[in-house]
Order: C-alpha cells, then sequence, then structure tokens
C-alpha cells in the first residue's frame, strides 16, 4: 500500500467520523429529552448520570478521532 493509498484513507475516515461526531453532538443538543428516554428503556439511570455518560462518549470520541484519524492523515500529509 503506498503513501497515497494511506492519505485517501485516512483523508474520508477523517471525514466520515467526523461527519458522525457533529451528528451525534447535535443530536444530543437538539433532542437531549427523546434520547435519554429512548437509552432508559434499555438502561435504566438517572439523568445526571446519562448526561455525564454522554458527555464523555463525547470526549472520548474526540479524542480518538485526534489521535487514530487526525493525527495519522496529517503525518501522511507531512511525509508525502
Amino acid at each position: 500500500m503506498d503513501t497515497q493509498t494511506l492519505t485517501e484513507f485516512f483523508m474520508w475516515s477523517t471525514i466520515i467520523n467526523v461527519a458522525l461526531f457533529a451528528w451525534a453532538t447535535v443530536w444530543f443538543m437538539l433532542a437531549p429529552d427523546l434520547t435519554y428516554r429512548i437509552q432508559t428503556k434499555f438502561f435504566p439511570m438517572p439523568r445526571e448520570k446519562f448526561n455525564v455518560i454522554i458527555y464523555a462518549f463525547l470526549g472520548v470520541f474526540k479524542i480518538f478521532i485526534l489521535v487514530f484519524n487526525i493525527a495519522p492523515y496529517v503525518a501522511l500529509l507531512i511525509i508525502g
């Protein structure tokens, strides 16, 4: 696999993951009550705990995007 193919792979991976992150963030901002009602049918929990879990999920998702998508993409752009 050459660096051009890897660069394109990480570019599209970054675009897709950032779009998913943005969609999830907007969803949790605009419909928090709906999300809470749906999730508590499967996993009953207090609202405060749910808010912490969602906040942690978005934080970890962002870190994963930075480490596993953006950093390799930038590195490949630098060496390419």
